[in-house]
């Protein structure tokens, strides 16, 4: 059985390492921080000009005001700092993220992402993206495998405008978990449960490597 958003955002919240600066990119990225392990210590950066984000808040809590990069009200962690965009963006290029867990349309197996711009539809900007994928060591994927319409997200080449080139490290999507190998190729690591292989294999488009027993996520 596929897992849906928060299983993606549960299997995303188990890379999560103590004491590392965190980007959350928009949509499912954004649900990870209600799943971080609470022995895990860790730092939520948005773009928007705000460091110590906690999760969501409840009815009774939301601030207006509060927002993250996608205009999600949010809550702020103890000793949280709010500051303009331009000190969040030096943040970002100077290489003080350490990990980024971004939302995609497309990924190809060289580790190039696609994820601002469908040719021909409006959009609003590129927001963040380019500047964190050029800058950030880490960068983990979440997304559906393929699109509504049944095509493989996960290609050999990405036909859409790219946001970065060779810079994602790990996908998580609704059917797999998956490495992005240096020299090229989709490794399979894990399958979501009642998944098989061969449903994975049949939703790549992109070189898919399998080595072994694959074992099923642990959510």
């Amino acid at each position: 059985m596929a897992l849906d958003k928060i299983g993606i955002a549960k299997r995303i919240a188990q890379e999560v390492q103590d004491g590392t600066y965190i980007n959350l990119g928009i949509g499912i990225p954004t649900l990870v921080a209600n799943f971080i392990p609470e022995n895990i210590s860790v730092v939520l950066q948005s773009e928007n000009g705000l460091l110590g984000i906690g999760p969501f808040p409840e009815e009774d809590e939301v601030d207006a005001d509060l927002i993250n990069a996608g205009k999600q009200t949010v809550t702020t962690t103890k000793g949280s700092a709010l500051f303009s965009s331009s000190q969040s963006f030096e943040m970002i290029r100077g290489g003080h993220v350490d990990l980024t867990i971004l939302g995609a349309m497309e990924v190809s197996e060289n580790g190039d992402i696609a994820n601002w711009k469908i040719p021909g539809k409006m959009v609003k900007g590129m927001g963040g993206a380019m500047d964190l994928v050029a800058s950030a060591d880490n960068i983990i994927v979440a997304m559906q495998h393929c699109s509504r319409s049944g095509d493989s997200k996960l290609l050999s080449k990405c036909s859409l405008p790219i946001t970065g080139l060779r810079c994602v490290k790990k996908v998580v999507t609704d059917l797999a978990v998956l490495d992005v190998l240096p020299e090229g190729g989709f490794r399979l690591l894990e399958r979501a449960p009642g998944v098989t292989v061969e449903e994975i294999k049949a939703a790549t488009a992109g070189k898919l490597i399998i080595e072994g027993d694959i074992p099923e996520m642990k959510i």
